[in-house]
């Protein structure tokens, strides 16, 4: 998997001991996400955090945060950052039950399938929630 350093830091090549997920907390889909994989055995301790938080802020001071807020991202304690689909096949890959699959999304035609289904996951995401907590009562809530 292809991993975007931090400024100033090379972080290819460094191994992945803990995983950051930055998860957008008023978006009902996200939230949904967020407690499946805290339901999940995991390989690779995540830590899940609301994306654009104080702790957010706090713990990654030189990240774009308003980008974020816009897509998935995953920092790696060794200064990695995945966003997008690369942020799923990372989260999928810290799990004991989905790192197979996280192989196999790593492949050039699994790539492929996984942005097609973070583009889905998204599309779908902004046709349902607004991203203004103001707009966010019942209308955040995952549909049955």
């Amino acid at each position: 998997m292809a991993t975007v350093a931090t400024a100033g830091r090379d972080a290819q090549g460094v191994p992945v001991r803990r995983l950051t997920v930055l998860y957008d907390a008023q978006c009902g889909l996200c939230i949904f996400l967020r407690d499946w994989l805290v339901r999940q055995r995991r390989l690779v301790p995540l830590d899940l955090v609301p994306a654009g938080s104080p702790e957010a802020r706090h713990r990654f001071p030189r990240l774009d945060h308003g980008a974020t807020l816009e897509e998935i991202t995953v920092v790696g304690d060794g200064g990695q950052v995945y966003r997008g689909a690369g942020a799923w096949v990372v989260c999928l890959w810290a799990l004991a039950d989905y790192r197979p699959l996280a192989h196999k999304f790593s492949t050039p035609s699994g790539q492929r399938f996984a942005r097609g289904a973070v583009l889905a996951a998204a599309k779908y995401r902004g046709a349902r929630w607004q991203r203004s907590p103001a707009s966010c009562d019942s209308g955040c809530a995952v549909p049955d």
